[in-house]
């Protein structure tokens, strides 16, 4: 007996000793996670300069407008200075944090952020108890998902269906709960028993000013990452999604600050041997259930480590296939070619049993239409999540190029208007790329459909106009890589449920390193009609080829007609006859009789303008993206005279009406052309 009381109070006092020690393993995980972030972003190529307006302002917003209210608020949005070096920013602390903490965190971000990203006009940092972004160009209340980060456990759950579940349903219940029982700090918390032994907590926040529909679209487009990611028979047991407008996070323990007492109480009536028994019986009941569940994981273990190997081998095979085409795509001595193995992880690769189950196996009633790459379906993922899925032909000769274009380039590219790819497949003799879902289609079938091209108004064509010029200067100018789009056109640009514009389509898109302006090629690919002259006669296309496109496509807005069908009663191409109204002062019956209602003369006769502005014959002529945006946004009053416009396009339909050999000049859609010229 006396062993015995010897061995229980040696065990007491290791097991204090082991409770001690986590403590401060606690309280020094905290400590660290303070002081390294979860995720930054500066990837933004603008810059300021040293003892800069900018730099002063930025230093008064970060120490002065933002930490001064963190001891008061959760969150704080401010501004310094004025343009062009006026600084937006804002923080936003959890909402369970204290005020002495929520400072705290303002203090480390605000050095950090510095540090991770000198000289950046834009950047965001998150830390596990608040995030702090700073911008040149205001956000306030506006809806970004642009820059998102999904994080997650090693360790996965072991019940994966029955867990989505729970997850599906506790999520549904704090998304709720955020727009309505704390609608003003848009935050809720909750927890769900999924067994005897286990809990299931989770939390969501959005930015306070967000309205309750983008809250619930920010925090339901976070959840459709992490399925896509996720929904497989390996789910971790926890996993945080970052948003700038929102995040979202589940774990099996608890997650707030709030944590419960880490003591035990017993009844101090009975006697002292009674409690030496019961503590005894728990130390005990302890050690044999420690024995007993790390005796039944070995043997798990070991059976199931051999159909485990397997499985993870296949489950690779998609990303080695993935860092092939990425391989393959840039050259050795590419800048970007050094990343490629940490881009491709951080890309969802998405099982093919998974997309057939959206799709119902492909069915044609989910067929939403045919393109150069091969057919595109609607897929409905579990709890009413909706996708586009692009399904590789398997006779598209150009379809393995234009499936490494997008995913290489689309995959790291992150604009309100462009579309967002979400993941992809490869498996088997299967290659398929996933995309957010734009429930309005394309613009084609509202500008061209004579039953539909009422809906636009001119406020919303302003708006869908200005949308394309903004998403082609972020591709020409504001993204980490510059991108030559080469097809664009009113059927590459989708429209989501907002009639917000997003381009699409990357499978010919050429990307420049450095300081390159302009390439050329033997082969030439793009769409009758919107092509420049210099790069459909002789291969040349830049900047200013998109530049072109971009004209035509304002100018068919405008007017409602298509530029490579449009012949007017003169026999003239769209161009030519846009070109003749404004020359002889009659621009306005240019067009669409649609817009005689809501059209406002002044807008349309400048939009006529830059478009005839941006069809030059001579691309030097012809403005940049960053000076057509800004032309769209401010009231110019004196803009420069258009020159004539490039008509060879016409005389490339003659020569295209009879092809010579067999050189295919057009694809079996007709969308596609491809014109071989000696060179």
């Amino acid at each position: 007996m006396a062993s015995v009381l010897v061995l229980c109070l040696c065990s007491t006092q290791t097991l204090i000793l082991i409770l001690l020690f986590h403590s401060l393993l606690l309280v020094g995980v905290k400590a660290q996670m303070q002081v390294n972030p979860l995720y930054y972003d500066c990837s933004m190529p603008n810059n300021y300069s040293e003892r800069s307006k900018f730099q002063s302002n930025l230093n008064r917003l970060l120490y002065r407008s933002l930490y001064n209210n963190g001891s008061d608020f959760i969150y704080t949005k401010a501004s310094e200075g004025e343009d062009p070096d006026k600084v937006y920013g804002l923080f936003l602390c959890r909402g369970d944090v204290v005020p002495k903490d929520c400072k705290n965190c303002i203090d480390v971000a605000r050095e950090r952020i510095q540090r991770e990203c000198p000289l950046k006009k834009q950047a965001i940092i998150w830390f596990d108890e608040c995030l702090v972004r700073y911008s040149n160009v205001s956000f306030a209340s506006m809806l970004d998902t642009s820059v998102s980060r999904i994080l997650y456990n090693t360790q996965n759950v072991s019940r994966p269906e029955q867990f989505m579940g729970n997850l599906s349903a506790m999520f549904d219940n704090v998304i709720t709960q955020a727009i309505t029982v704390n609608l003003n700090l848009k935050y809720a918390d909750n927890s769900d028993e999924i067994n005897d032994f286990q809990r299931l907590y989770g939390m969501v926040q959005c930015l306070p000013d967000l309205s309750a529909v983008d809250c619930v679209t920010c925090l339901k487009t976070a959840f459709s990452q992490m399925s896509i990611t996720l929904f497989d028979t390996k789910i971790p047991t926890g996993v945080r999604v970052l948003h700038a407008s929102c995040n979202l996070r589940y774990e099996l323990y608890q997650l707030l600050t709030s944590l419960p007492p880490l003591t035990i109480q017993g009844n101090e009536d009975q006697g002292k041997n009674t409690s030496k028994t019961k503590l005894i019986s728990i130390i005990i009941g302890v050690t044999l259930a420690i024995l007993a569940v790390v005796l039944a994981g070995t043997c798990f273990y070991l059976l199931k480590r051999r159909r485990r190997i397997e499985k993870e081998r296949n489950e690779k095979s998609q990303e080695l296939q993935l860092l092939d085409i990425i391989g393959e795509t840039f050259d050795e001595n590419d800048d970007f070619g050094s990343e490629k193995k940490g881009r491709s992880r951080e890309f969802p690769v998405v099982k093919l049993d998974l997309i057939r189950a959206a799709t119902q196996n492909f069915s044609e009633e989910n067929k939403l239409g045919e393109g150069g790459f091969g057919p595109v379906y609607k897929g409905t993922l579990p709890y009413g999540i909706t996708i586009a899925i692009k399904r590789l032909s398997r006779t598209s000769g150009q379809g393995l190029k234009e499936f490494k274009n997008e995913v290489v380039l689309i995959a790291r590219l992150q604009h309100r208007n462009l579309v967002r790819l979400l993941g992809c497949c490869l498996e088997g003799i299967e290659a398929l790329l996933i995309y957010e879902f734009m429930p309005n289609k394309s613009l084609d079938f509202f500008l061209f459909e004579s039953r539909e091209n009422k809906i636009l108004d001119w406020r919303q064509r302003l708006h869908i106009i200005k949308g394309i010029a903004k998403g082609i200067l972020y591709l020409h100018e504001d993204s980490r890589l510059r991108i030559i789009h080469r097809d664009l056109k009113a059927s590459n640009v989708l429209l989501d449920k907002d009639m917000n514009p997003k381009i699409s389509d990357f499978g010919m898109a050429k990307m420049f390193n450095g300081n390159q302006r302009e390439a050329n090629t033997n082969r030439v690919v793009g769409t009758y009609g919107y092509m420049a002259p210099e790069y459909a006669m002789e291969g040349l296309f830049s900047t200013k080829s998109d530049v072109f496109s971009f004209g035509v496509l304002l100018l068919e807005i405008v007017s409602g007609r298509k530029n490579n069908s449009y012949v007017s009663e003169y026999g003239q191409s769209l161009l030519n006859f846009a070109w003749k109204l404004w020359r002889e002062g009659h621009g306005l019956e240019l067009m669409d009789p649609c817009l005689s209602q809501s059209c406002v003369t002044t807008e349309i006769t400048e939009c006529i303008h830059i478009g005839l502005l941006c069809v030059q014959q001579d691309p030097a002529d012809r403005p940049t993206m960053s000076s057509v945006v800004f032309m769209l946004e401010n009231d110019t009053k004196t803009l420069p005279q258009p020159s004539q416009p490039a008509f060879s396009i016409g005389r490339l339909a003659v020569r295209s009406a009879e092809p010579q050999s067999n050189d295919q000049l057009c694809s079996v859609n007709e969308v596609t052309l491809s014109i071989l010229s000696p060179r």
